[in-house]
């Protein structure tokens, strides 16, 4: 009988080690190395039983292309962000926090393809995925639902089915019996990702992921993973508020500065096709420290209101907290406040937050941000037809932002009638909103407290 393998690995990372140790040479993580079986059967491949053609080398120039190469899911919002559809042969990671979700967006996708679809839950019953598909409401007789977590029982199912389009929910679940571990190990996460990368290639039936995330918010497994993927999605959202971003982070057939954007609904996940309506408070009160911004996230533009709170600290330590936003830019932006301008803002309180529950990393929000600080702390109203595109820098300067021309026309939409931008951006001019150029903090000031 051979003698069993063992090797550390870990987890974070996919490093492996002869022995344990507390903390991996490779990514710095503590206590990430645990001990896994790295024997693998001699048999042959999973997917190789299915299909045992070879590759041979093609002339590129010789290589056609199907005028219809992408599948359109019917689904605008993740369309969208994909690049126009799903690329046959491709696979698609999507990862997300637990209940964000996932599932939902793949089981509702899966309803509303016209093409031939396997969903494969390793997760749960046939009978509870079908509760949630007649909560959707969507109804696809295409749609074939499968409860299995062993690659070569799936890999029978497809060859019997022969679907269009393949989705797993989830990649932690899958195990291979090429491999004597557990689910969800660096190990059986490497051989099923190559199993169904082998699969997809070779028929040209796209695979769609769902991954789980660690407590850091990166996708759970190693990095190789990502790598090995053609497209990693992150779907984004606070589970106390509705709405939902689909951002890109890696994609080879399209851009990755798009994004999609959902609210989430009892009868599931709704597009939102003008997202600026919806995250600008609809309130008739105006009250000081709110103030809207135009940001563009992906390649479209819309506007996002900007709160904040400045009061005395009760308990001696000031707070600083954030929610939407990053809290160390916003820390920077104090500091520019209280050195260029003169605030003393060190023995207060702040408390800033994007409404909607949507994180904002275009910088062009900086603006509204402490022009909302600026109006809490003053107590001063800012109009409610009024809104900001610029970056500050550390010098105090209002620094210009690209894409100005889309935000002043979502700007002039949506009916305000002032913008302030950066000085230093192309003269622009417009017939239906005043366009004010700045180019330091203190004329801000001036305008907002006059």
């Amino acid at each position: 009988m051979n003698k069993i393998k063992t090797s550390y690995t870990c987890q974070e990372c996919g490093a492996q080690y002869s022995k344990w140790q507390g903390q991996c040479n490779k990514c710095q993580s503590w206590n990430s190395i645990h001990e896994e079986i790295v024997n693998i059967s001699r048999k042959k491949t999973s997917f190789s039983s299915i299909n045992n053609t070879n590759s041979n080398p093609q002339k590129i120039n010789n290589i056609e292309i199907n005028d219809h190469y992408r599948i359109i899911t019917n689904d605008n919002e993740f369309d969208r962000a994909i690049g126009g559809g799903i690329v046959p042969g491709s696979l698609i990671l999507l990862g997300g926090e637990p209940g964000i979700g996932k599932s939902t967006l793949f089981l509702q996708i899966s309803l509303m393809l016209s093409n031939k679809v396997l969903y494969v839950s390793g997760e749960e019953s046939e009978a509870q995925i079908k509760m949630r598909a007649d909560r959707i409401k969507y109804n696809n007789d295409n749609c074939y639902i499968l409860t299995e977590n062993k690659i070569e029982n799936i890999f029978h199912q497809v060859k019997k089915i022969k679907p269009h389009v393949l989705i797993i929910d989830s990649i932690q679940t899958l195990n291979s019996q090429l491999v004597d571990t557990a689910s969800g190990s660096i190990s059986q996460l490497k051989t099923c990702t190559s199993e169904l990368i082998n699969f997809a290639k070779t028929t040209s039936i796209p695979v769609l992921l769902i991954g789980h995330i660690n407590k850091e918010g990166h996708i759970a497994g190693p990095k190789i993973l990502e790598h090995m993927v053609d497209t990693v999605l992150q779907f984004e959202g606070d589970r106390n508020h509705f709405y939902r971003i689909l951002r890109v982070k890696k994609n080879r057939f399209g851009s990755t500065n798009e994004l999609g954007i959902y609210e989430m609904l009892n009868e599931g996940l709704k597009e939102i096709k003008n997202p600026s309506e919806i995250l600008i408070s609809s309130s008739n009160q105006k009250l000081s420290g709110s103030a809207i911004s135009a940001i563009i996230e992906g390649s479209r533009p819309f506007m996002i209101e900007v709160q904040a709170l400045v009061s005395s600290a009760v308990y001696g330590t000031p707070q600083r907290s954030s929610t939407g936003f990053n809290a160390k830019r916003l820390n920077m932006l104090l500091a520019v406040l209280e050195k260029r301008v003169g605030f003393k803002l060190g023995m207060k309180d702040i408390f800033l937050n994007i409404t909607g529950g949507i994180k904002v990393e275009d910088t062009a929000i900086d603006l509204a941000i402490v022009s909302a600080i600026l109006s809490s702390n003053n107590e001063i109203k800012i109009p409610e037809d009024y809104c900001f595109a610029a970056e500050i820098g550390l010098s105090g300067e209002i620094r210009p932002v690209q894409r100005i021309e889309q935000r002043i026309k979502e700007a002039e939409k949506l009916g305000f009638s002032k913008i302030f931008i950066s000085k230093f951006n192309d003269k622009l001019t417009s017939k239906k909103i005043k366009v004010v150029a700045l180019s330091k903090i203190d004329e801000l000031i001036d305008h907002i407290t006059r």
